[in-house]
């Protein structure tokens, strides 16, 4: 590459990163929370429950508004995302994305404090996503190590958030609408930023304080589909059905995936750069994904549709992984790695991609970014790119070159951001 090409691929990449940490701030979820609770009022107590990675920072801003008038509370969150003491609330932090002792420790004592509420009173709900796993108290008949390893084997398998959370809902005591049962007759005021693609209340943490649409058919079809085994306890629960319908219950989504690329479109053409919002529904195999974006890149370099550069190309959804190896890696960073390939003789072409919450799976990277040199590199380390991907090894192969990115988390939960930058 000549010098003038490095540097323009050195300002795509400022680029590309300026983007993505600007959006991120965008959709922080403190402004939306002081926003919601403006005009808030209510009689009687109010009680605070919020759940998620985003959790922490919605409780504070609605502490900030509310102040006295939050009469007790508790926050659940993953482990590393509390950021300190809130008056007046208790603090927990648990496993995700798979329940631990403290994820029912945590909700029992939840379940404590809204005992006994009356219909004067309110419990005010703030939900993110990660709340599935956070937010657990299996059925009666359900041990907690059962519920691990099927839950374990649904998040391997490639199911998708729904499909996952259609389980969830129907093995546990506070999801798929039950726990708004547990808090009647008090209403509960639901403030939830979502994660899941089409924003569907009762899929977002499982949604445990609205009516569940699906059913316990359902359920049996995705353990089938996805060929899992499962005790004849955990099938005789699973055809218990879930509350259809709910009287207490008031639901406002604060925060999602479209607002993500509408500004991120915002962002990029105050970068220099033409938007196109592809989709915000992304939901295939991230190495498909990876693929299919590199394509689009070879269209734009070599006929120039469907824009010309300088352009942005913006993709917002939730991608899967069928784990087969035992690698390391998240769905952000296998999109970018099998996207390298498809781009390596492709001068300035950068694709980035992150999880909005800034962490994915069991690693501490929120996603990667990947460009015309990526390929090259890794083949100098002896890396074999389509050996690694199939070994699920995607952070392995990006950290030996120095393409994860690394945001600690966000405090916010909506979805994944992936950027085609073409210069």
């Amino acid at each position: 590459m000549l010098r003038n090409d490095k540097d323009k691929l050195k300002l795509l990449r400022s680029d590309a990163l300026y983007i993505v940490q600007k959006v991120i701030e965008s959709v922080l979820p403190d402004k939306a929370v002081e926003a919601a609770l403006r005009d808030f009022h209510t009689e009687g107590k109010i009680v605070l429950v919020a759940i998620g990675k985003a959790a922490w920072r919605m409780a504070f801003a609605a502490k900030k508004i509310l102040g006295i008038r939050i009469e007790d509370g508790i926050v659940i969150t993953k482990y590393d995302h509390s950021q300190g003491d809130i008056e007046g609330l208790e603090i927990w932090e648990a496993g995700h994305p798979i329940p631990d002792e403290n994820s029912i420790k945590a909700t029992n004592c939840t379940l404590e404090k809204v005992k006994n509420l009356t219909e004067n009173d309110m419990v005010l709900f703030l939900v993110s996503g990660g709340g599935s796993a956070l937010f657990e108290k299996p059925l009666p008949g359900i041990s907690l190590k059962e519920l691990t390893v099927i839950y374990d084997r649904l998040l391997r398998s490639g199911a998708n958030i729904v499909e996952t959370n259609t389980i969830r809902k129907h093995l546990s005591s506070v999801k798929g609408g039950r726990f708004s049962r547990l808090v009647h007759p008090a209403i509960v005021y639901t403030l939830a930023l979502s994660d899941v693609l089409g924003d569907h209340l009762d899929a977002i943490a499982s949604g445990p304080a609205y009516p569940d649409s699906s059913t316990s058919d359902q359920a049996l079809e995705i353990i089938k589909k996805y060929d899992l085994s499962i005790t004849g306890n955990i099938r005789d629960v699973l055809r218990i059905e879930t509350p259809k319908n709910l009287v207490n219950i008031e639901t406002k989504i604060i925060g999602n995936i479209k607002q993500v690329c509408n500004n991120a479109a915002l962002i990029a053409r105050e970068k220099g750069y033409t938007p196109l919002i592809l989709t915000t529904t992304l939901d295939c195999e991230a190495k498909h994904a990876g693929k299919f974006i590199a394509s689009i890149a070879r269209e734009i370099k070599s006929f120039k549709t469907p824009m010309k550069p300088p352009c942005a190309v913006i993709i917002g959804g939730e991608t899967v992984v069928n784990v087969q190896g035992d690698g390391t890696g998240g769905r952000n960073q296998e999109l970018v790695l099998s996207a390298a390939s498809g781009i390596c003789d492709l001068e300035n072409v950068v694709v980035i991609s992150v999880g909005t919450d800034g962490t994915e799976a069991s690693t501490d990277a929120a996603g990667g970014m990947v460009d015309c040199t990526t390929c090259k590199r890794i083949q100098k380390e002896g890396i074999d790119i389509n050996k690694e991907l199939k070994n699920n090894n995607s952070y392995y192969v990006l950290d030996k070159v120095g393409n994860l990115i690394k945001t600690g988390p966000t405090g916010t939960n909506v979805n994944d951001l992936t950027i085609l930058l073409i210069n």
